[in-house]
C-alpha cells in the first residue's frame, strides 16, 4: 500500500514587521512576555525571568551595551562619508560598481578612499582591485588595510583566506563578528570616502552594519539592479528595507543597461526593462535613477585583471555613465 500525506495547510502571512523591530532586539526569541532584555540589570532577576530557559544565562552574562560600539564610532570618526552600495539581488554588478566608484573617488590624488567587502561568503574585491595575493598586517594598533593606491584602501575576508577557493561556511555570529572587527579593529585612518560593498539580500550582513554605524551614521546607500523586472522585484526589497532601518537612499543605479559595441558603438538590449526598468521603478518610489551603465565586455576583463576600466578606456560610454553617477553622488552628499 502506498503511504499518502495531507497536503500541508498554507503558510500564515507573515505580517511586516515595524521599523523600531527591525533591528536585532535585546529579548531572546524563547523569552517569556515580559522580559526586560539581555542587557538590562534585572536580567535573569526579573519575576518574568521565573521559569525562562535563559535564566541562568542571562543572570550571569555581562550588562548594558555592547562594550565595541564606542570603539567603533571612535574609528569611524575620521571617515567622513559612509557609503553603502546595495541591491537586494545577486549578479547586478554591485562589486563590480563598488570598484568603479572606488576608482572614481580615487582618481582625486586628495581623496582619500576606502573599500569595506562585507560580503562574507562571496569576496570579489580583492580580485576586482588587482589585490589577488595581498596579505593584512596587524601591528598593536589593529589591522592594515591593502592598498590598490596610495589613496584607495581595501579590506576584505578575501585577504584572510588560504586560497580563493576556500568556501566560508559561517553562520550570522561569526559573519557579525568579523564585520565588527573590520570596523573597529582595522586601521582606516582619515577617510573621505568609505564604500562598503555588501552580498544580496536584507539579513546579517547588512543588519550589522546597520547596527554598528548607528552612532556614527551612514551617509547614504546606492541601489543597483539591471533592467529586468526579476532584479526590480528584489530591489524594491531592499529599498523597504532602507526605509525600515533608516538609511538615506541616493539613488538608483541602472547596471547593463543595453550592451554597446567596442567597435561601431551601436547599441543593444540585451536584459529588456519589460516593466520599464529602473526609470518606472524611481517614478513609482520616488527615487532619483543615478544614472545607467551600458555592458561593455572590456568592464569584465578589466575586472579579472585588476585593473580600473575608467583608466584603461576613458572614452567609453560606460566611463562616461561612472563618471555621471559619481559627480551627482558628490552633488548629493554635499561635496560638489
Amino acid at each position: 500500500m502506498i503511504a499518502t500525506q495531507r497536503p500541508l495547510p498554507p503558510p500564515t502571512p507573515v505580517p511586516i514587521e515595524p521599523s523600531s523591530t527591525v533591528l536585532p532586539s535585546t529579548v531572546p526569541d524563547n523569552a517569556p512576555e515580559h522580559c526586560p532584555g539581555v542587557e538590562s540589570s534585572l536580567a535573569g532577576k526579573a519575576d518574568a525571568c521565573e521559569g525562562c530557559p535563559n535564566q541562568a544565562v542571562c543572570a550571569e552574562g555581562p550588562k548594558g551595551p555592547d562594550p565595541d560600539l564606542p570603539l567603533i564610532q571612535a574609528r569611524m570618526r575620521d571617515v567622513r562619508r559612509k557609503v553603502l552600495v546595495l541591491s537586494g539581488k545577486g549578479g547586478v554588478g554591485k562589486s563590480t560598481f563598488t570598484a568603479g566608484l572606488a576608482w572614481a573617488l580615487a582618481a582625486d590624488e586628495e581623496t582619500q578612499t576606502g573599500i569595506m567587502d562585507v560580503d562574507i561568503c562571496g569576496p570579489s574585491i580583492p580580485l576586482l582591485m588587482g589585490l589577488s595575493s595581498s596579505t593584512i598586517h596587524t601591528s598593536s594598533s589593529g589591522w592594515t588595510p591593502a592598498y590598490a593606491l596610495d589613496n584607495l584602501s581595501v579590506m576584505s575576508i578575501g585577504f584572510l583566506l588560504p586560497s580563493s577557493s576556500d568556501a566560508v561556511i559561517w553562520r550570522g555570529p561569526k559573519k557579525n563578528g568579523l564585520i565588527k572587527q573590520f570596523l573597529k579593529d582595522v586601521e582606516w585612518g582619515p577617510l573621505d570616502y568609505l564604500v562598503v560593498d555588501t552580498p544580496p539580500g536584507t539579513s546579517d550582513e547588512h543588519l550589522s552594519i546597520v547596527q554598528y554605524l548607528k552612532d556614527a551614521g551612514i551617509d547614504g546607500a546606492v541601489l543597483v539592479t539591471t533592467p529586468q523586472e526579476v532584479a526590480l522585484q528584489d530591489v524594491r526589497k531592499e529599498i523597504d528595507f532602507c526605509k525600515k532601518v533608516g538609511i538615506n537612499i541616493l539613488g538608483l543605479v541602472e547596471n547593463m543597461s543595453g550592451f554597446v559595441c567596442p567597435s561601431c558603438k551601436g547599441q543593444s538590449e540585451i536584459f529588456a526593462p519589460t516593466t520599464g526598468g529602473a526609470d518606472a521603478m524611481g517614478k513609482e518610489l520616488g527615487i532619483e535613477v543615478l544614472g545607467r551603465i551600458p555592458l561593455d565586455p572590456r568592464i569584465g576583463m578589466s575586472c579579472d585583471q585588476g585593473q580600473s576600466y575608467l583608466d584603461e578606456y576613458p572614452d567609453s560610454p560606460a566611463t562616461e555613465a561612472y563618471l555621471d553617477i559619481v559627480q551627482r553622488i558628490r552633488e548629493k552628499l554635499g561635496d560638489a
